[in-house]
């Protein structure tokens, strides 16, 4: 895709891990066209930015030949699927994975939107029902809960039914759904047209997600990214000590590492501030960013109290947060609003803000009444 600063290329990572060499090879790759980071985005996948146009067939060959590139667009659109990083060689998630990734691209599957996705949590708990998904798959007590995003029943099956129950969800999906209106989410569709028999079932349990605390996991060990930066040199790093596995956290897990190795890029704390600030690409690299919107996020890290997410948006599509939060919206390249607790989209309650206007004001008003 071809943003404000060049290509933008998007990597799904298989299983979302990368092996050592794959790794290595990336972050070379990335070196010789001159990308000095890498994005990890919210469905763990990677995207290299400000790629010439020239570059780019070069580019391709270079992942296709560390097999990160699907064969064709039709195989790599239907190959959404996020996989939470904690599983264990031989559970059995992978093979789960990689058979739900085979039917989803058969010739003969549906159709399905292009942002259509699908989450595998095959830990004993889910971790994740905060990130976007259409179809969820959950362990539990009897095998796996297979259902639709927004549902409160489920069908709850042994693990060589999986695949089959999630195949029959896109093909009721498929067959509600009409070219001439655009998907708006599954709850949508659950309003409008009833779950089949089969997954109304199996109750889906309660669960608050919560994010995983940094350091040690029995996988390995966790570390997170500023703003989802993982600069190419660090990648490089990371590479020469264990496989890597991305999450939707924007962070990265050492695969049976127990200790964060000591990189300048990488938080270590559970209790950074950086992990409660969200800010978009900005400007220059996005054509629809009014200003620059790092430098001003990092700049507002002392000013938010605890216990406060802010959001930093370049324009009002509010993508790199698209839930509520204390924002703060791009006007042009020198002024901002303020969203008290919203979206991008909403009315602000304060414009026009400089950022030392915006600081003094943040600070105040998150303990207004």
């Amino acid at each position: 895709m071809m943003a404000e600063d060049g290509w933008l290329v998007r990597i799904r990572p298989p299983l979302g891990r990368l092996t050592q060499a794959q790794a290595g090879g990336l972050a070379a790759l990335a070196l010789h066209h001159k990308v000095d980071s890498l994005e990890l985005t919210s469905r763990a996948n990677l995207q290299l930015r400000g790629i010439a146009e020239a570059d780019y067939p070069a580019l391709l060959r270079g992942l296709q030949a560390l097999d990160l590139v699907d064969p064709d667009v039709h195989t790599e659109s239907r190959r959404n699927l996020l996989m939470a990083p904690f599983w264990q060689p031989g559970d059995g998630s992978t093979d789960l994975a990689s058979a739900l990734t085979q039917a989803l691209s058969a010739a003969h599957a549906p159709t399905l939107p292009a942002k259509f996705g699908f989450a595998l949590d095959s830990g004993a708990t889910p971790v994740l029902r905060s990130s976007r998904a259409d179809i969820r798959i959950e362990r539990c007590t009897t095998g796996f809960l297979v259902y639709t995003d927004g549902a409160t029943t489920g069908a709850q099956v042994p693990a060589d039914q999986v695949v089959a129950q999630v195949l029959a969800l896109v093909h009721w999906f498929a067959e509600s759904t009409s070219p001439a209106i655009p998907f708006r989410g599954m709850a949508t569709r659950l309003a409008q047209h009833p779950l089949p028999p089969a997954f109304t079932t199996a109750t889906v349990p309660a669960h608050s997600p919560a994010k995983p605390p940094l350091g040690p996991v029995p996988e390995g060990c966790l570390a997170a990214l500023e703003f989802g930066q993982l600069r190419t040199r660090t990648l490089a790093a990371l590479a020469a000590i264990a496989p890597l596995r991305f999450t939707p956290w924007r962070s990265v897990l050492l695969e049976g590492e127990a200790t964060i190795p000591d990189l300048p890029d990488l938080i270590t704390r559970s209790d950074d501030v950086r992990l409660r600030i969200h800010a978009c690409t900005g400007a220059p690299g996005c054509g629809q960013a009014a200003a620059a919107t790092r430098p001003l996020a990092r700049s507002l890290a002392t000013a938010l109290p605890a216990g406060q997410t802010l959001h930093v948006s370049g324009c009002s599509k509010g993508c790199a947060h698209p839930g509520p939060a204390l924002t703060v919206l791009a006007a042009d390249a020198d002024h901002y609003h303020l969203i008290r607790q919203g979206r991008a989209a909403d009315r602000p309650d304060a414009t026009h803000l400089t950022p030392a206007a915006l600081a003094t004001l943040i600070q105040e008003r998150v303990h207004a009444p």
